[in-house]
Order: structure tokens, then C-alpha cells, then sequence
């Protein structure tokens, strides 16, 4: 970027303080007699960017993703790179846009790559104790959560959606359960450097069964049942902060809370300020760009608000700098900390693709993108399309016409970039995947 065109990304009192050449005490580098940092990765499935109140939601009271934000890093354009739920979660498992490995639509039981280490195999190899809970939907039958690098696995307990029975046969929402695993987890892992990426089946479809004492506590006297489940989650991330108080290592562990693609708006889901979401309106803003908080109280400023671009893709990258670990070279991701620190002062990525061009996929999770300065430059069926997203968050005027130098170096870039792809691999070709194990409890030393 030119300095004239400079944007300013963080807005932090400590941004202020290094740009007069006060370097904060946060330090990043790793001494080798102090123990690694934790990190945790949240992945909520199909949470909105208006659903929490961080994020403007006026209705549902998320206190402790709240927290997060306001002890770190507050990120306003971050994006899953391919949408939906099984494509989003093998980019960030894998740190790279999936399409590198032909990975272009659904495609749910194409096998990860083999010779890629996974975020469980690269943490694992790091030293570090390395457990899941939740929702996996990744890779091939028999590249379940165990065979690619985590030791501790919870198990998928029975019973149907969120109605699940503990091994004793008594009731539990599967949200509260999951809460319990990774408070279980940390307490069990406290004094080892540990993983846990944590993947709730919340928010996802079918919220129906939402109990009602979760209802109860929105405000006024209609909270719906998609209210009551984000809440839910509020409680299960309430759950992970009180241990990690409990053993005084809060400010030693990197928190990175997103989801896994845009907001289900036929449950209720918001994408608010923007448009679109999951199953319709695929081709807006909203279908991709989640609420994300990036928080390391021992190297990131408390108060930050980061409006620069970047992605799912870069968590990988994150936890491996955190981690002193060199990044695998097929990364496509980058360290977020100097960012969130004010060292850098621009976007993570200057352009972000997607390219989910599978024939055999359900038509409207192709997607043909580039985001770039306050561009959206966009494919729909009668033709390419360009949006100013900070003057038209929702895409209601197309500016196509009078950008067409916008338009052509959009479009030179975007075919730059599918040029250096492989052939896809059709969904129609793929079943199943890997699995979570089932029963009650965990899977321990397997990975």
C-alpha cells in the first residue's frame, strides 16, 4: 500500500503507543523455561456475524465471547475462504485454501492431503496435548479426529440432534455436554501446553429442541429457540474461561472464535450489517464473512478492533508462530499477532478468492469471489458483479459499470489465481468422511 492510501486497521490505545516507538511488554517470542502457550480454537457451525452482541446483536446476551473481545482482538473482515461447513473446516485444519487439493465444492470424504500435516499432527509434533470436541466433517472414511493428530477425542454420544443421553441414560443438551468436555479437557491437560479445537454441532439446523430455560433469558418474552442455542454457546465458552481461571493459565492461552461460515437465516441466524447467509442468498457477503475474535492477553492489546482482511486460513499460522514451530511451506495463511499487535499496519491478505466451481455441487454453493480494498467483485448468472462493501454493506447497487478498470484487474487476479489450482475432484465421486468415534466419555492416546 501507499502511504496516501494507508488505511488504519487497529484501533487500540497500544496501536498509538507503537506508532510513537513504545514497544508494549507483550511478548511473543518463546523463552525455553517458560512453557508454550495453550491455544483453542472455537468453530461455532453456521454462527452469523450479527448473532452476538459483541458483534451488535441487541437481543442475545453473549457475556463471555463478550470477554474475549474485550481482553483481545475484535476482527471486523475475516472470511471463510470455502463455504459450507465440510470445505470451511478442511481449510482451517489444513491452514490453505482447499481447492489447492482439488477440494472445490462439498466434496465431503475427499481424502486431506496425506503429506500436509493437519492443525492435531502439527500441535502433536510441537509438544503439545492435542484434543477435539465436536463436530469433524473432515477428510476421507478413516481420517477421523484420531488419525489426524489429536490424543484426545470426546465422544459423539447417542440420541438424536441435540437431544443426547449421558452413559447413565439420563438426558443432556448436547451443547451443555460439549461445555463440559472442554472444561474437562483443560482441567485434565492444565499443566501441559495444549490444543483443543472445539467445533459444537450449535448453531447449526434443527434448533427446535432448544430447552427453554435458554429461551427464558433473552430479553422480553419471546426469545426464540435460535436465540436460546446462541446463548447456549455463550454458557458452553463460559465454561472454558472458568477453568482456565480456575488454573491461573487464562493469560498464557491464544483464543481464536469464529464460525464456520455465515449465518442460517432460516433458523433465525443474522448476517447483519450484510446480506445472505447459508442454504439462500449464498452469493452475498453474509454466506462468508463471520465474527471472529483473536484473544492472548500476554501478546495481544485488550480493546483491539482489527478491520483488516484476513481468514480462517490464518489460524494455522498463528498457533504456529505462538507454538515457535516453523510453518509448513503449503500454508497459505499468516501470523495474525503482529497485526492485532499494530506492528502491521494493512490487510493479512490483499486479496482473498473463492472458487467453488463443482459442476456436480447443489448450484448455489458455487461461488466466484474476490474481495480486495472495499471491492467485492462477484459472478451470478447474467455476469460478473463489483460492490463497495463499506458503502453498500448489503450489495444493493452494482458498480460494475462505472469501475471498469476496478472490474478488469479484479478479474485478472481472480484468473491469476484459479490458474494456479489443480482439476477439482467432484462431490459426485465423494460419501461419507471422517467420523467422530461414538459413545460416551473420551478416546484418550490414540492420535
Amino acid at each position: 500500500m501507499q502511504n496516501s492510501n494507508r488505511r488504519t486497521f487497529v484501533k487500540t490505545a497500544a496501536a498509538g503507543a507503537l506508532a510513537a516507538g513504545f514497544s508494549p511488554t507483550f511478548s511473543f517470542g518463546l523463552d525455553a523455561a517458560h512453557k508454550k502457550p495453550n491455544v483453542v480454537i472455537l468453530f461455532i457451525d453456521d454462527l452469523g456475524f450479527g448473532d452476538i452482541a459483541c458483534f451488535g446483536n441487541k437481543r442475545i446476551p453473549t457475556p463471555h465471547i463478550d470477554s474475549l473481545a474485550t481482553r483481545g482482538a475484535k476482527c471486523t473482515m475475516s472470511y471463510i475462504t470455502n463455504p459450507p461447513c465440510c470445505p470451511s473446516r478442511c481449510c482451517l485444519m489444513t491452514g490453505m485454501y482447499a481447492q489447492r487439493f482439488g477440494k472445490s465444492g462439498m466434496a465431503r470424504g475427499l481424502p486431506i492431503p496425506d503429506d500436509h500435516p493437519t492443525m492435531g499432527e502439527f500441535m502433536r509434533d510441537a509438544g503439545y496435548v492435542t484434543g477435539q470436541v465436536g463436530k469433524w466433517d473432515i477428510g476421507s472414511k478413516g481420517q477421523g479426529p484420531h488419525q489426524r493428530g489429536f490424543m484426545e477425542v470426546a465422544r459423539n454420544a447417542p440420541g438424536n440432534q441435540y437431544d443426547r443421553e449421558r452413559e447413565d441414560g439420563s438426558y443432556v443438551y448436547l451443547t451443555d455436554l460439549d461445555g463440559d468436555y472442554m472444561a474437562e479437557f483443560v482441567d485434565r491437560n492444565a499443566d501441559n501446553p495444549f490444543f483443543l479445537y472445539f467445533s459444537p454441532f450449535a448453531v447449526h439446523s434443527k434448533v427446535a429442541n432448544t430447552p427453554q430455560h435458554y429461551r427464558d433469558r433473552i430479553p422480553g418474552d419471546n426469545g426464540t429457540a435460535y436465540e436460546g442455542a446462541v446463548l447456549a454457546v455463550d454458557d458452553a465458552v463460559g465454561k472454558l474461561i472458568a477453568m482456565l481461571k480456575k488454573h491461573q493459565i487464562e493469560d498464557d492461552t491464544l483464543i481464536l472464535f469464529t464460525g464456520d461460515n455465515g449465518a442460517n437465516r432460516t433458523e433465525g441466524g443474522s448476517s447483519e450489517p450484510y446480506r445472505g447467509g447459508k442454504n439462500r442468498d449464498t452469493q452475498q457477503e453474509g454466506w462468508v464473512h463471520t465474527p471472529t475474535i483473536v484473544t492472548w492477553p500476554k501478546a495481544i492489546p485488550a480493546g483491539v478492533t482489527f478491520d483488516g482482511k484476513m481468514g480462517t486460513i490464518d489460524f494455522y499460522a498463528t498457533m504456529a508462530a505462538a507454538a515457535g514451530t516453523p510453518l509448513p511451506d503449503r500454508c497459505d495463511g499468516k501470523d495474525l499477532v503482529p497485526f492485532l499487535q499494530g506492528k502491521k499496519q494493512e490487510d493479512v491478505h490483499e486479496y482473498i478468492y473463492w472458487h467453488n466451481a463443482d459442476p456436480t455441487d447443489e448450484p448455489r454453493r458455487n461461488l466466484y469471489a474476490v474481495r480486495w480494498k472495499d471491492w467485492r467483485y462477484i459472478k451470478y448468472p447474467d455476469g460478473w458483479r463489483l460492490f463497495d462493501l463499506k458503502k453498500d454493506p448489503k450489495e444493493m447497487k452494482d458498480q460494475a459499470a462505472n469501475h471498469p478498470e476496478v472490474v478488469d484487474h479484479l478479474h485478472q487476479r481472480y484468473e491469476a489465481f484459479v490458474a494456479t489450482l489443480p482439476p477439482l475432484k467432484p462431490s459426485a465421486n465423494y460419501r461419507g468422511g471422517g467420523q467422530v468415534p461414538k459413545g460416551w466419555g473420551w478416546e484418550l492416546g490414540k492420535g
